[in-house]
């Protein structure tokens, strides 16, 4: 968990305070102009986009510089908007620092995802992009006048200004200087792409993934490109129909980018909650390396690793299929990864270095190893005879089980909390400015952008509700409050079928409370979409220490515990716990499902 103290806390909001300053600003600036309320909003969506996420990235990663950059990028994107003010001293400072944002947008391009540019070129690339924005941009400013000149930049406003930095008054010269400074941002933005799409080219699946965010940051650099080559060989077309399309294309396209990083840090953290189901999955049954080796594949994303246990007689690491498995040899681009316990080794990972860049990832997935394979060294033991030792370490991987189950559901409560507090609060302020809005346009005769604004309003609320039952589904926040009986009862309220309740006040450890909770789910699931049950019927007491959990239909029956993961997965969960499930369910008799779990 993340602990926020009082100093970094004010800090984030002084940042935020200075992002909507500098957006308020530069809406005002560009409304100045004479831009539509949807154009100054979209105009003020992108730029608040980067910024959020950058203060979400600073949150979440405070130790990975990408988050600055996001943040700068966000507050940057408004200072071109400055021009459209009647004040000499911000005219200035919006045409000197306009592609700013661009530099920052190519340094962000290079240095994803861990905020470090790495070899010399994109090194001297960023450098000479900053160069290019502070030389040049200075030096275009100087000469451009924006009574002659009036469409130099998108807000074409030939009232504003006038230009405090204004040295020469020559539209002729200032076309000449215009035309090499845009030529040599695009020279830089293409270089930009090529070492992106070499980088690309020469990662790992893994690392891959992971840098798709950079792909939608490049797909923003092309458009830009685009909008500036297009606007040299045909200025017409910034005059047609059309340009409201492309306007709304390219901020669409800049919005993704954020969002874009904002997923891969909610796709980390879903990453290690399910490492903690696979502890459950692996400890509730005999292990097997060939199912340990695919879990690894699946949760950790590399199809590429390797697994090896350690083999005493042989002394050497052996694959699933009992060949030998060794360190990767010099030049092999995999890494390895040794698991040992008590001082003994136990396995080896061979996987995609791009692993080694999440540690925490890399260290839970150990101990889910170390947990099989001391389990597997278990089995062997009782089948050897040593029952009384067997017990001991039988009892010694329940408690491990126990406790990274409750680590598990400590990472959904935690995720749950995240999405409530972050995701779905953003989705809250965008619907409410949305709804200010369309009041303000309330009685105006541009039915196409109210028509928008409805259905931009609907589509947000389905996504609010897709939200809310997203983290109600990873963990219901009513269940971490008021406890298992209030969570039930407002899980009945939603169900399709009439449910009885009746649990017994009280409070209970909350691992105990989360498996509970998720078997009467899976209960009411099966009994409503399997088992066409007309009425259920959920009860919960203590007894002699335990928590008896009973839930009952009158559905049509046949429920198989091992035909289907949902029943099989819990029950590896209530096992984790010392607990015990029963399922009874004859043909055209019903179902009942009984879990008893330690509540003391």
């Amino acid at each position: 968990m993340i602990t926020v103290r009082d100093g970094d806390l004010a800090r984030a909001g002084g940042l935020a305070a200075l992002a909507v300053a500098v957006g308020g600003l530069g809406a005002w600036a560009y409304a100045n102009t004479g831009a539509s309320p949807s154009d100054w909003a979209r105009d003020l969506a992108v730029g608040l986009s980067f910024a959020t996420a950058g203060l979400v990235a600073r949150w979440r990663r405070p130790g990975n510089p990408v988050w600055l950059l996001l943040y700068l990028d966000g507050v940057t994107w408004f200072l071109g908007n400055f021009q459209g003010t009647r004040v000499p001293a911000l005219f200035a400072v919006g045409a000197w620092l306009e592609a700013l944002n661009m530099a920052i947008l190519v340094h962000l391009l290079l240095a994803f995802p861990y905020g470090r540019l790495g070899s010399r070129a994109p090194r001297a690339l960023v450098g000479a992009g900053y160069a290019l924005v502070a030389a040049g941009g200075l030096v275009r400013a100087t000469v451009l006048d924006p009574a002659t000149s009036s469409g130099a930049s998108y807000l074409s406003c030939p009232d504003c200004g006038p230009n405090a930095l204004l040295l020469v008054s020559d539209a002729d010269l200032f076309t000449t200087i215009d035309l090499a400074y845009r030529g040599l941002g695009g020279v830089l933005t293409v270089a930009a792409l090529v070492l992106v799409v070499r980088r690309w080219l020469g990662s790992s699946p893994v690392r891959r993934r992971a840098l798709l965010p950079v792909w939608a940051a490049a797909l923003v650099a092309v458009a830009f490109l685009g909008w500036d080559v297009a606007y040299l060989l045909a200025p017409g077309l910034f005059e047609a129909p059309g340009q409201p399309v492309v306007l709304l294309a390219s901020d669409v396209s800049e919005v993704a980018v954020p969002f874009a990083f904002l997923v891969l840090l909610l796709h980390v953290r879903l990453r290690h909650a399910e490492l903690g189901n696979l502890v459950i999955e692996i400890s509730g049954t005999e292990p097997d390396p060939q199912r340990l080796h695919g879990l690894l594949v699946r949760v950790l994303g590399d199809a590429s690793l390797r697994l090896g246990v350690w083999h005493s007689g042989t002394a050497h690491y052996l694959d699933p299929h009992g060949r030998r498995l060794d360190t990767p040899p010099p030049g092999d681009p995999a890494m390895a990864t040794y698991v040992d316990g008590r001082g003994q080794p136990l396995a080896l990972l061979v996987h995609d270095p791009a692993l080694g860049d999440d540690p925490q990832l890399l260290a839970a997935a150990s101990a889910a190893v170390r947990l099989a394979v001391e389990n597997s060294r278990l089995h062997g033991q009782v089948a050897a005879g040593t029952v009384e030792a067997a017990a001991r370490a039988a009892e010694a991987a329940r408690a491990a089980s126990a406790r990274i189950l409750r680590s598990a559901d400590q990472q959904r409560r935690q995720l749950e909390r995240d999405l409530h507090d972050g995701a779905q609060t953003r989705l809250v302020l965008a619907l409410m400015t949305l709804r200010q809005l369309d009041a303000r346009l309330a009685g105006g005769t541009d039915t196409a952008i109210r028509q928008s604004v409805s259905t931009a309003t609907q589509t947000l609320h389905q996504a609010l509700d897709d939200l809310r039952d997203l983290a109600q589904g990873i963990h219901p926040a009513l269940l971490t409050r008021e406890g298992l009986s209030a969570a039930v009862l407002a899980l009945a309220q939603r169900a399709a079928v009439p449910v009885v309740v009746s649990i017994e006040p009280g409070r209970h450890p909350a691992e105990v409370e989360a498996t509970a909770y998720f078997a009467i789910c899976e209960a009411l699931s099966n009994a409503m979409k399997h088992a066409r049950a007309r009425a259920v019927t959920v009860t919960a007491r203590c007894q002699n220490g335990r928590l008896v959990v009973e839930v009952t239909d009158d559905g049509v029956g046949g429920a198989d515990p091992a035909g289907g993961t949902g029943l099989a997965g819990l029950a590896d969960r209530v096992a984790a716990l010392a607990g015990v499930l029963e399922v009874t369910s004859p043909l055209l008799g019903g179902t009942r499902l009984r879990v008893e779990l330690p509540c003391e």
